[in-house]
């Protein structure tokens, strides 16, 4: 994984790079619990948790790119689009499991799509809020990453 890390870290991050992880679930008849660990259930140590809701059904979050920052992406309840864009190809996951997260190295476009009314993302993030990291216009972003 550390090598993953090192050439995303680098900018040269690809959608091949972005990946669904199933995550390791109990099921017992009281219900289920879903564990993410830093480090064991995804390739960064976890420094931020948050959680996007109230997004308006048929809303969007996201539209920037990250140059440092990992993120693992749940649909803890509900359903959504994530647009995953690296510069040269284009990729769209539909997030609607609990048990399963979206891997997203440094160096991809993200854009989060087509809520269902109650959604809520769960993000986990390997640093903390940085301004600096992100690139919110697309066209900087394109430039980010060429050179």
């Amino acid at each position: 994984m550390e090598t993953e890390r090192t050439i995303a870290a680098a900018g040269y991050a690809t959608i091949a790079g972005c990946r669904l992880i199933p995550l390791r679930t109990v099921d017992d008849p009281r219900g289920s619990i879903t564990i993410v660990e830093g480090e064991q259930d995804v390739p960064f140590p976890i420094e931020r948790v948050y959680h996007l809701h109230g997004v308006p059904a048929g809303g969007s979050r996201g539209g920037h790119g990250h140059r440092r920052l990992e993120q693992l992406l749940v649909a803890v309840a509900g359903e959504f689009d994530v647009l995953l864009d690296d510069g040269a190809e284009r990729r769209i996951v539909r997030l609607d499991d609990p048990g399963t997260g979206l891997y997203i190295p440094p160096g991809i476009w993200r854009e989060l799509e087509a809520f269902a009314a109650g959604s809520v993302c769960l993000v986990l993030a390997s640093m903390l809020y940085d301004a600096a990291d992100y690139e919110r216009d697309y066209a900087d972003f394109l430039a980010w990453r060429s050179g």
